[in-house]
């Protein structure tokens, strides 16, 4: 049996993916807490998120905002419905269209929202510039490997 080469290419060590990955399971973790005492899944929390800035939006584009396709989406907007945090609704123009709204349960759960991305700031104990310089490399990482802005 050959002794692993540590300078190779396949190297665990050097792999930006696994670090991405292992980071982004650690931050789905940290969230838990924090989204638990809003009844939320972190899908769930990036799709109010959306839908605190822009109340109301259809379907494919609020879908195009989250990266998520509509086999993903829709059981995800059925819970949210059912949790009575949004409104699904056909669009008066377009029948094939669906119209996603915030209910006045959703709007309220905002305030309750505020905190968290606090509590995860704290959580991270890194700066303000280290967080913005990661986050604007992870944008451009996907963009590059999506073609999407």
């Amino acid at each position: 049996m050959s002794k692993p080469n540590p300078t190779s290419n396949l190297s665990l060590d050097k792999q930006i993916c696994f670090s991405l990955y292992s980071a982004s399971n650690a931050m789905g973790r940290a969230y838990q807490p924090l989204l638990k005492k809003l009844d939320l899944t972190y899908l769930q929390y990036i799709v109010m998120m959306v839908l605190w800035e822009d109340s109301t939006m259809n379907v494919k584009a609020l879908g195009n905002k989250v990266h998520l396709d509509s086999g993903t989406l829709t059981p995800l907007l059925k819970r949210l419905e059912a949790k009575g945090l949004i409104v699904r609704a056909r669009s008066k123009e377009d029948e094939r269209v669906r119209i996603i709204s915030l209910s006045d349960a959703g709007t309220a759960l905002r305030q309750q929202a505020e905190q968290v991305p606090t509590d995860m700031f704290c959580k991270s104990k890194m700066d303000i510039e280290a967080l913005n310089s990661l986050k604007a490399s992870c944008d451009l990482l996907l963009k590059n490997l999506t073609g999407k802005d």
